[in-house]
C-alpha cells in the first residue's frame, strides 16, 4: 500500500488531518523533520489529531535520513507539486510508492524535487495557486489506493 511522506510540515492542523486520513485508511506516514511546530504527542492532539495512537507514524530526523531509508527499501518517490505538467491522473501508481507532500510555505527544495521519480500535480481552475496540502494528499492517495486495490476492508 502506498505511504505518505510530509516534508518539514509547517501547520500542525494539516499534519493532524493527514495523520487522521492515514490512520483511517491504514497508510503509514513518514514525517521528515524539522517541522515548523513542536512534534510532541500533546501538540499533535491539540491540532485535532485524536487518532494519533492509531496512526502508523515513522519520523525521520532529516531528509537525508529519509532518503537513505527509502533507497534501502527500494521505494519510488512521488512528489505532489504545482511545478509539474503531469497530472496525477496520468500516473500508474504502485503499492510501494511514497507520496511526498511539501511544506505549506515553500514546497520542497530543488534538490528534493530533482530526486523524485515522478512529479505530479492536481489540475485546477485557471488562476488558482494551490489546493490545501491535506486535501491534496487525500485526492491523490485515494487514486493511488484505488489503482493498487489497497483500500482497507
Amino acid at each position: 500500500m502506498p505511504d505518505i511522506a510530509l516534508f518539514q510540515p509547517d501547520i500542525p492542523q494539516n499534519t493532524g488531518t493527514m495523520l487522521r486520513l492515514a490512520a483511517c485508511l491504514g497508510v503509514r506516514v513518514h514525517l521528515i523533520e524539522p517541522a515548523g511546530f513542536p512534534l510532541s504527542d500533546s501538540a499533535l492532539k491539540r491540532a485535532g489529531m485524536d487518532y494519533l495512537e492509531r496512526a502508523a507514524l515513522q519520523r525521520h530526523i532529516t531528509f537525508d535520513a529519509f532518503e537513505e531509508w527509502r533507497r534501502g527499501s527500494d521505494r519510488r518517490l512521488i512528489l505532489l507539486t504545482t511545478k509539474s505538467e503531469k497530472a496525477y491522473t496520468a500516473c500508474t501508481f504502485r503499492d510501494t510508492d511514497i507520496l511526498l507532500m511539501g511544506r505549506e510555505s515553500a514546497g520542497v527544495p530543488d534538490t528534493v524535487h530533482d530526486l523524485a521519480d515522478e512529479r505530479l500535480r492536481i489540475p485546477m481552475a485557471e488562476g488558482m495557486r494551490s489546493i490545501n496540502v491535506a486535501v491534496s494528499a487525500g485526492i491523490v492517495l485515494g487514486e493511488a489506493l484505488r489503482q493498487t486495490d489497497s483500500f482497507p476492508g
